[in-house]
């Protein structure tokens, strides 16, 4: 008696692609592939190694309900509890923005400033899973971290990253309002990075389903306009930049001028914009005030 033909690995990873690939998503493939060495209990290489073998039916239902689950709106990353960021793999939760590679040229661009200097002190505000700060710190090794966040349960995360990336001696989280004036003792830093709630109220409407309805508003809306964190940062926290300290925003698609023009009204000087993978100014950074009374 012959059962049915089993599906093989590779043809499942082909067959979810094929329908991630109808959501028009650029990371479809990288998405399928994460979907499946999660619900295969694999990881990238034994994928690679053993794409030919069969997936148990129990096993093949359990990855397909996930993936329904995704062409439903559910992030993967949450799905499988997990993204990788910078060569880091990181904890995410619904309570914490999906790392995301546009967030990469921020990191890329405080890394090499802190690279720079002998030794580095480095604040993230509005840390989230602390994704920046980790980097930072992971590819700095002179580099001492504080992370900071107003959300209690993004910290938890926050600091289960920390444990996971081995760096619970040089990184630390605390609980921090961005918008309000920064709390006492807490010295300087050589660079402050910042990848703040940037969505105005009216586009919170707008986004895509997958974000609006999964991922934290708390991390999403910046105000009416969209610009309440970049002028609050810029005016309660430049006092907390050393002596020729970079301040590092991330900003949403088309704020980089006004951000820079936010900056500069707080004394900041050789400013910068950079442009993500697509071309649009996603980083805009300064050097603090020479004098801030």
């Amino acid at each position: 008696m012959t059962g049915e033909r089993m599906t093989t690995c590779e043809e499942l990873f082909r067959d979810i692609r094929k329908q991630f690939s109808g959501l028009r998503s650029p990371g479809a493939h990288l998405e399928a592939l994460e979907l499946v060495c999660f619900g295969g209990g694999m990881s990238r290489e034994e994928f690679y190694r053993d794409g030919a073998r069969c997936v148990p039916p129990e096993t093949e239902g359990k990855i397909r309900a996930l993936a329904a689950r995704h062409l439903d709106g559910e992030p993967v990353p949450y799905l499988i509890g997990e993204w990788e960021f910078y060569g880091l793999t990181l904890e995410v939760t619904p309570a914490v923005l999906i790392p995301r590679v546009d967030t990469e040229v921020l990191a890329e661009a405080a890394i090499e400033f802190a690279r720079s200097l002998k030794r580095c002190r480095a604040l993230d505000l509005c840390t989230g899973s602390g994704c920046i700060g980790l980097a930072i710190a992971a590819s700095v090794p002179g580099c001492r971290a504080l992370l900071g966040d107003i959300s209690e349960e993004a910290l938890e995360v926050c600091r289960r990253n920390i444990r996971r990336c081995g760096l619970m001696d040089r990184v630390e989280a605390k609980a921090m309002d961005a918008l309000a004036p920064l709390p006492a003792c807490i010295g300087t830093f050589d660079c402050i990075t910042c990848n703040p709630p940037y969505v105005t109220r009216a586009e919170m409407e707008t986004l895509d389903r997958s974000v609006r309805d999964f991922e934290p508003h708390l991390a999403l809306c910046g105000g009416e306009d969209g610009l309440d964190f970049y002028r609050a940062v810029t005016r309660h926290w430049k006092t907390a930049l050393a002596e020729s300290g970079r301040l590092y925003f991330e900003v949403g698609a088309g704020q980089a001028d006004a951000v820079r023009q936010i900056m500069d009204g707080q004394g900041f000087t050789d400013l910068h914009i950079l442009p993500d993978t697509q071309g649009i100014g996603r980083v805009v950074y300064g050097t603090g005030p020479e004098e801030v009374c």
